[in-house]
């Protein structure tokens, strides 16, 4: 028995998530049904972490245990063949049997894109359409303001942690903002992430920009730990999983 650590792509659009759903719609059901019939049989994948309906990742880690002698290029070429096309294995490899992709991962990065105006349809997906004008150096500041290790859970989804967990405190390692022309990316890097996090971080950078919410105010929300309407979660579609950190 073999532990393989593999890397896909995906554009969650039409999906309903990382997690196995009912109706069988959700990234990991899709690639456990493409195993059961490389393997002949049922193999549960293991993710590093969830990501929700309509967000997207350039490389989720997953692992999963099979026997399999043929080498990691025949797996991913016969993982490939047939795979619903919103989805990629970028790579397989043997792993270590200690390995887990959740519980082996030292951090995430993601990246959310923002595009200010009116974006084409072949960008509609993957942003978030923003039509007032933004205040980049407000932004900029409100993100270095969120940087560092805190409690978060002002700015988690009602589910808590990404995994489940109660612990609401990250460390924020970095909140970059970088823009070109109309289009502006979010860049988040933390030792993990809360439940809806990324995009509320991000809508509460965006209320910076729209001079809506004052960096003094996003600190007294962050110090006061409670979830508050006032951080609106930005939409699904700008969100990307862009890296899973491990050792």
């Amino acid at each position: 028995m073999t532990r393989w650590k593999c890397t896909c792509a995906y554009d969650g659009t039409l999906f309903k998530g990382w997690q196995s759903q009912p109706g069988g719609r959700a990234v990991q059901d899709v690639i456990e049904a493409r195993l059961a019939q490389i393997l002949g049989r049922p193999t549960r994948i293991h993710g590093s972490g969830r990501t929700d309906a309509g967000v997207h990742a350039r490389a989720q880690v997953f692992h999963f245990d099979a026997r399999w002698t043929h080498g990691p290029d025949k797996l991913a070429a016969a993982l490939r063949h047939g795979l619903d096309r919103a989805v990629q294995i970028v790579s397989v490899r043997a792993a270590p049997a200690k390995f887990h992709a959740r519980f082996s991962a030292k951090g995430k990065v993601y990246r959310y894109d923002i595009y200010l105006g009116d974006p084409d349809p072949f960008m509609r997906p993957f942003c978030w359409a923003v039509h007032a004008p933004l205040d980049l150096a407000a932004v900029r500041t409100a993100a270095a303001a969120l940087e560092g290790r805190h409690d978060f859970k002002a700015f988690s989804g009602a589910n808590g942690a990404e995994n489940g967990a109660e612990d609401t405190v990250r460390n924020l390692r970095h909140l970059g903002v970088s823009s070109r022309g109309r289009h502006v990316r979010v860049t988040a890097e933390a030792d993990g992430f809360l439940y809806k996090m990324v995009r509320r971080l991000v809508g509460a950078l965006v209320a910076a920009g729209e001079g809506k919410l004052s960096v003094r105010e996003i600190e007294s929300l962050l110090s006061f730990g409670k979830r508050t309407a006032r951080i609106q979660t930005a939409p699904a579609q700008g969100l990307f999983l862009q890296k899973v950190l491990y050792r």
